[in-house]
């Protein structure tokens, strides 16, 4: 009798263990599900991150090259308009430096 109560006890001891061994093998790939599943989720929302980034780094190239041209056409515009105002400003002051220089070339000194 005290052998099949030893032997229902080794019996019962395996079934435990077995059990046991279940349960942590279920809780481990749980685990690893949990894992992948978080991975694939933050691998999914750096990819919609990386492409509202480029969405807005592209939509601001886009503008910047398009200012650009008209940054171009302002600037060409403003140099002729100061050259034509230097232009204005030399002829008007022309006869002057002509009649300042004669008289310095002219006039001898001792």
């Amino acid at each position: 009798m005290e052998s099949s109560r030893g032997q229902n006890g080794i019996q019962l001891l395996l079934a435990a263990e077995q059990e046991a061994q279940q349960i942590v093998n279920a809780a481990r790939n749980a685990k690893l599900a949990r894992l992948k599943q978080a991975k694939e989720e933050a691998e999914k929302e750096i990819a919609e991150f990386r492409a509202q980034i480029e969405a807005e780094f592209q939509r601001k190239v886009a503008e910047t090259s398009g200012d650009s041209g008209a940054n171009v056409k302002r600037l060409e515009q403003e140099t002729d308009s100061k050259i034509d105002q230097l232009k204005t400003q030399a002829s008007a002051i022309s006869n002057d430096v002509v009649q300042m220089l004669l008289k310095h070339v002219t006039s001898v000194r001792n």
